[in-house]
């Protein structure tokens, strides 16, 4: 089975340039945990719900700090036509919830999480998954 087949599409984006306040209110209002953020059509990084707590409230930052200032850099990814084992034991092993799906000419094209991989009815990727779970990754 390839990531295609589980990711979820239509992927919500937001630019580093955009407020932590916007990305909060994107989040509540899509129900959402992550978006990814991006730069003309290139991702550059991700923001998580608990980005905006960890390097934004607990420091003291107001809610207009820029996106860009509290994002993870450096995003690890996957390909849409990857299988789900291979990417299942990647996120194992990087112990990340989710991942942005690329196309190989290198545009967002999705998520894919642990839910997905889960509910995915594969059972050597969710195997792969549970064990890299249990062991801490």
């Amino acid at each position: 089975m390839k990531v295609s087949d589980v990711m979820t599409r239509g992927v919500q984006t937001i630019t580093a340039q955009q407020s932590i306040h916007e990305a909060a209110a994107m989040m509540a209002r899509i129900d959402c945990g992550a978006l990814m953020v991006n730069d003309q059509e290139r991702l550059i990084g991700m923001i998580t719900d608990r980005d905006i707590v960890v390097r934004a409230v607990a420091e003291g930052r107001t809610a207009d700090t820029l996106v860009g200032e509290v994002m993870t850099p450096d995003v690890r990814y996957c390909y849409e036509d990857e299988t789900l084992e291979d990417v299942a034991r990647s996120m194992a092993q990087s112990q990340v919830r989710r991942l942005p799906v690329m196309s190989r000419d290198e545009r967002l094209v999705g998520v894919v999480s642990l839910g997905n991989i889960a509910s995915s009815h594969n059972p050597d990727a969710s195997s792969t998954l549970l064990q890299g779970v249990a062991k801490g990754h």
